[in-house]
Formats: C-alpha cells, structure tokens, sequence
C-alpha cells in the first residue's frame, strides 16, 4: 500500500509541475505577443503623425480621391489662362502646389520618401487630368510626373503676353449689350477687363501719382461700358 500511495504522491507532483511550467509558458507567450503589437504600434503611430499632419504636403484626408474634381470648367484649347489660374487656385488650397512647380522633387526609388512622393504625384496627376477635356487628356495621359505635365500643358495652350492682350482689346472693343440685360452685359466686360489687368497690372510707384493713372483707367471702362449699352440707356 505504500509502494502504491508513493506511486500516487510522485505522479500528482508531476502534473502539478506541467500545470505550472504550462502556465508560466502561456504567460510568456502572451507577454511577448503584447510587446510585439506595442511595437508595432509604436512604428505606426510614428508614420501616422508623419503623413496625418494637415500642415505637411504629403497629407490626403478622406474627401481626397482620384475621381476629385477641382475646378468647375474643363480646359480646352482657348481658356488655359482662366483655367491654369483656378487650378493653381485650388492646388494652393488643398496645399499640394509644391509638387506642381517642383518645390518638392522627385526622391530616388531607394529613398524612403518615394512612396509618399509617388502617391501624391499621381493624385495631382488624376485631378489635372480629371479638368481636361476628352482630347487634351489623352495628349498628356502617358506623362508619369507632374511637373512634366503642367509644363506640356503651358507651353502647348498658353499664348504669350501680345497676342492674348491683343485679342482681349479686340474682344473688349466688339463687345455690346445686345439682347442681354445690363447686369450680364456688365460681368462680361468685367470679365474681359479683369484678366486684361492680369496682363498688364498698373505698375506700382511711389511718386503719388498712381491714384492718377488708376482713375485714367478707370475712366475709360466706364466709357467703353457706354458706348456699348443700346440706345434706350444712352
């Protein structure tokens, strides 16, 4: 009977002992499980702060997306100008006019800022391509950066300084009020005026007499807006 109650004592010891060694084993094993997740945690946290930063030029928020359009008109073959001038408008506000003028330049593949570089250059790529017409796009589609794009799409649309100030005189000079009513003949010649401007700014002096030259002009569009109202409001 001792031999067999010897037997029992060793053998309850012994299952005993797995239970516990099982149990610091199981305990080890989740302990590193969870230093493992901490430091992956860590690791994106850190990139997160990186890119999630409004502020910083790689950051996307959630309304940003391929399919984005930024601007309400299409380019076409005539209206570069107004349309250069609201994208530029945009990409300012949505801070992404660095990638654009090269601000920030392409990194080498090794580098580890090429994928966030990447992805931004292609998102801008698809909001500039999403503002084309059909035909335009197609001419620029294969350009794979977007500093070569926006630079195709200037030096094949944008007309210089003479030509285009040129046809804005002419236009001003023909434009009449016709069938509209004064209030749309007005924003038309207002339009045509106001990007004339852009070309040809009144330049700045200090000797006093800009309010002069700025009343000069001033008057001859009140004049040019007279002579093109029909009779009945002469």
């Amino acid at each position: 009977m001792v031999g067999v109650s010897l037997c029992l004592l060793v053998s309850i010891m012994a299952r005993g002992g797995a239970s516990r060694g099982g149990n610091n084993g199981g305990n080890r094993g989740k302990s590193n499980e969870v230093h493992t997740e901490n430091q992956f945690s860590e690791l994106e946290s850190s990139d997160r702060s990186y890119i999630d930063n409004s502020n910083n030029p790689f950051f996307l928020n959630n309304g940003d997306h391929l399919g984005l359009s930024l601007v309400s008109n299409h380019q076409t073959c005539s209206n570069y100008n107004s349309w250069s001038r609201a994208m530029i408008m945009a990409l300012i506000a949505k801070n992404k006019m660095c990638f654009v003028n090269g601000s920030i330049s392409r990194p080498v593949i090794d580098e580890s800022s090429y994928n966030l570089w990447s992805r931004c250059n292609n998102m801008v790529m698809s909001w500039i391509l999403n503002s084309l017409s059909k035909e335009i796009a197609e001419i620029v589609m294969y350009i794979d950066n977007v500093v070569e794009m926006w630079l195709d799409l200037r030096d094949r649309f944008s007309q210089g300084n003479g030509p285009r100030i040129f046809q804005l005189k002419q236009q001003i000079q023909a434009l009449t009020q016709g069938s509209n009513d004064v209030s749309n003949y007005f924003t038309k010649i207002k339009i045509l005026w106001n990007e004339l401007r852009e070309f040809r700014p009144i330049p700045s002096c200090s000797c006093g007499r800009l309010k002069d030259l700025s009343d000069y002009h001033h008057h001859d569009y009140v004049l040019q807006f007279l002579m093109g109202l029909i009779e009945s409001f002469s």
